[in-house]
């Protein structure tokens, strides 16, 4: 049986990986590629997600243009960590096509009312796109299957201050409109994948090594710590070759401020919790969105014992098989390298 799913995503490195992944699996059915401004620009996410579809043999899956800039703030976007295009140090390949007419909050509307009670909705980046699709029709949240989000930090130090991840402090403001929306009234509750789990999911050099033995890649290449900044890849297959460079700016990222050479890929995670909610577990809550707080903009807050005197409307995922999920990514999204050939060969 497929598993439909709409992906909406601000296509930075992990975006990417979660793409892919999505792209690899056996049984996803992807019915949209939804686009808003977080890691990088909407433009610059759109044109990400338009070329890996096209590198990948996907020009069937829809891709829309969504918000530009968060509900009530300005943007900001993070290209150190994510490179300048979002893709680390990977050349874009070209595509043939644009954007669908429709934009993102159109599609989340107009495909959970052609599919009630059918659609999975994936959001790996702000929730910018639907809390303005929610807005506009409330009843949304009822026509969901289910809903994962990768967001917050539930009781444990934020990534970009220190109570508040970074997709939830793009757009608190949108974090707060879903999750209130979600988990009463028929609405399902919507799983939390949120740093207190995602920072577990520890990518290394040796998985993508893996990944292009499964590719059938040459040379399979092991980034190290010891490399030239900025050098790149050599791999016969373009799939593996572009990530390849995609997470070797990410491992040196995180080398400068996790102080190792490994990336935490937190979207694909999630990904495959929104693919199979049994690989995690979870635990019931009640989780709101600070928005006034000096310090704490942006911190999720969730209340387990009561003391708002809610109902649960949201799950925390707290629990995983860490190495069985990177098997599966890595068997996945090399399979998918694998089956596309070596593609286009690198510019000189």
């Amino acid at each position: 049986m497929s598993v439909p799913i709409v992906l909406d995503c601000d296509t930075g490195i992990d975006d990417s990986l979660a793409l892919l992944y999505l792209l690899g699996h056996p049984g996803v059915e992807l019915a949209a590629v939804l686009s808003t401004a977080g890691n990088v620009p909407v433009d610059q996410v759109v044109a990400n997600n338009l070329a890996w579809l096209e590198l990948c043999g996907r020009g069937d899956v829809e891709v829309c243009r969504g918000a530009e800039a968060p509900l009530a703030i300005d943007l900001r976007t993070c290209e150190d960590t994510h490179g300048p295009q979002g893709i680390g140090y990977a050349e874009r390949p070209l595509n043939s096509r644009t954007a669908s007419e429709r934009g993102a909050a159109d599609a989340w509307i107009e495909l959970t009312r052609e599919r009630p009670g059918e659609l999975i909705g994936l959001v790996i980046g702000p929730c910018t796109n639907l809390a303005l699709a929610i807005r506009r029709d409330p009843d949304l949240p009822r026509r969901l299957k289910r809903l994962v989000i990768m967001g917050g930090c539930v009781n444990y130090p934020g990534n970009t201050t220190p109570v508040a991840e970074w997709n939830v402090l793009v757009d608190p403001e949108a974090a707060h409109e879903v999750l209130t929306a979600f988990g009463t009234n028929g609405a399902p509750r919507p799983i939390l994948c949120g740093l207190n789990l995602t920072e577990q999911i520890v990518m290394t050099p040796q998985h993508l090594a893996r990944l292009a033995e499964v590719a059938g890649s040459a040379p399979v290449e092991v980034a190290g710590v010891d490399d030239v900044r900025g050098i790149r890849s050599g791999a016969s297959n373009s799939i593996v070759r572009r990530l390849t460079d995609a997470l070797r700016f990410y491992f040196e990222f995180h080398q400068d401020h996790d102080g190792g050479y490994f990336a935490h890929v937190h979207d694909p995670f999630a990904a495959a919790v929104a693919i199979d909610p049994s690989i995690v577990h979870t635990r019931p809550a009640v989780l709101d969105v600070e928005l006034t707080g000096t310090l704490t903009r942006g911190q999720v807050v969730a209340d387990e014992d009561g003391f708002w005197g809610r109902e649960p409307n949201a799950l925390i995922a707290e629990r995983t098989d860490v190495d069985a999920f990177f098997e599966d990514l890595v068997r996945t999204v090399g399979t998918l390298a694998r089956d596309r050939g070596p593609g286009p060969a690198a510019r000189a």
